[in-house]
């Protein structure tokens, strides 16, 4: 029996926020309900299309998944365990907003089989939260954690958005402190990147706000790495830190290009040397389903060359596992230097990757860096020489900080 990863995508919420551009919608309370049947008729097909499947981290993102009653997010996880493998042991997240739940509805998560709660909370700062449009503020994001404490949960996660308009260092570790004195086990940070057609981009192409700063988002950056490891933490991504043993075992499949099966509107899927996009619109979603079509909008084959590339460079967000080279040699019959020999030689030498026994991984520099470390693995790219003048004028260009995060990929 194949083992995944599952993920299944809600696609709505309570409102829109300023900076978001992920698959979610305000508004359409008439189709939780049909929309909760057609995921449920999703895993039929996908069980009577791929078999039987074991699933070892079951991850319900969004959107806000809270945003349903618990009655039919109930729903959603009963029909994953009657269509699935899941096992005893798995993690089953949910992410959640402050503002959408409270102590009753976190109790009942938990006893429906919920083990870790992701909780978006974004910033402590009142005036920060009300730039990025969200619905709650730092007391209610207090609140939240300390309900989710109450209810019986032992693994939660925070998610913090750093480098926004106007930010100084000082909120930003404002943020941290607060953050940590509530004592959470994992933290997810990730810099604000703006996206064509938010109100937020719109405010600051109209000179509203200023924009972000790169340099002051690196300097954010570096002062997380430094308070985090004085707390304890392990930084074991790019954007994610952890308590030991707290590391999220649902991305970790992401990163290192595990299969994963994604269902519902816009989610993603990458199982058997494919990868496929389902249909964004959730009315368009419900639709497909009730003429029992799966809602694919586009698939492809990846091909060995791509599957390799897209192994190094999700491998390398990996802090300290970085790119295993046995694990790559045991793959894919051939050897990582052999494959990208000339990349990692210039690399190592602009001070952008470290290669030891058995390992290749990004510097600290590196991570500072990483788009520009992972083009040279995309095939077909050309291998563009830079200089070391060149790296220390873009220190601050940020990384692909929302890639493979949970569903929003």
């Amino acid at each position: 029996m194949q083992s995944i990863g599952l993920y299944v995508h809600i696609p709505f919420c309570v409102r829109k926020c300023a900076y978001c551009d992920f698959n979610s919608y305000a508004g359409l309370e008439p189709l939780f309900a049909p929309y909760v049947r057609a995921l449920a008729g999703e895993m039929r097909s996908r069980l009577a299309d791929q078999g039987p499947l074991h699933v070892r981290t079951l991850y319900v993102g969004g959107g806000t998944p809270t945003a349903l009653p618990l009655s039919l997010l109930g729903d959603v996880l009963s029909a994953c365990h009657a269509n699935f493998d899941v096992a005893a042991s798995a993690e089953v997240t949910v992410e959640a907003n402050p503002g959408t739940v409270d102590e009753g509805y976190l109790a009942g998560l938990l006893a429906a089989g919920v083990s870790r709660l992701s909780l978006g909370v974004q910033s402590f700062d009142d005036g920060e939260l009300q730039l990025l449009g969200r619905l709650h503020d730092a007391g209610q994001a207090r609140q939240a954690y300390r309900q989710a404490r109450a209810a019986g949960f032992h693994n939660v996660n925070l998610d913090l958005i750093f480098g926004l308009p106007g930010q100084t260092v000082a909120r930003w570790r404002a943020t941290l402190q607060q953050a940590l004195a509530l004592g959470p086990e994992h933290l997810s940070l990730y810099a604000l990147t703006l996206e064509e057609h938010t109100p937020l981009a719109g405010r600051i192409a109209r000179g509203e706000l200023p924009a972000p700063d790169d340099d002051l988002a690196a300097e954010m950056y570096e002062l997380a790495e430094a308070e985090l490891a004085r707390a304890g933490y392990v930084h074991y991504e790019i954007s994610n830190w952890a308590r030991p043993g707290f590391e999220c075992r649902h991305n970790l499949i992401y990163w290192r290009n595990q299969p994963y099966l994604g269902l519902g509107a816009g989610a993603h899927s990458w199982f058997a040397g494919r990868r496929w996009a389902n249909v964004c619109l959730p009315r368009i979603y419900v639709e497909e389903m009730a003429r029992g079509h799966l809602p694919v909008a586009e698939s492809e084959e990846i091909s060995p060359a791509l599957e390799m590339a897209e192994t190094a460079i999700l491998g390398l967000r990996l802090v300290e596992e970085g790119v295993d080279l046995g694990a790559f040699r045991a793959r894919f019959g051939a050897e990582f230097t052999d494959v990208y020999g000339r990349e990692v030689e210039e690399l190592v030498d602009l001070g952008l990757l470290e290669a030891s026994t058995g390992r290749v991984r990004l510097t600290r520099r590196g991570r500072l860096l990483g788009n520009q470390v992972f083009q040279r693995f995309l095939p077909g790219k050309p291998n563009v020489r830079t200089s070391h003048r060149e790296i220390r004028m873009s220190r601050a260009t940020r990384t692909t900080q929302h890639a493979t995060r949970s569903g929003k990929t």
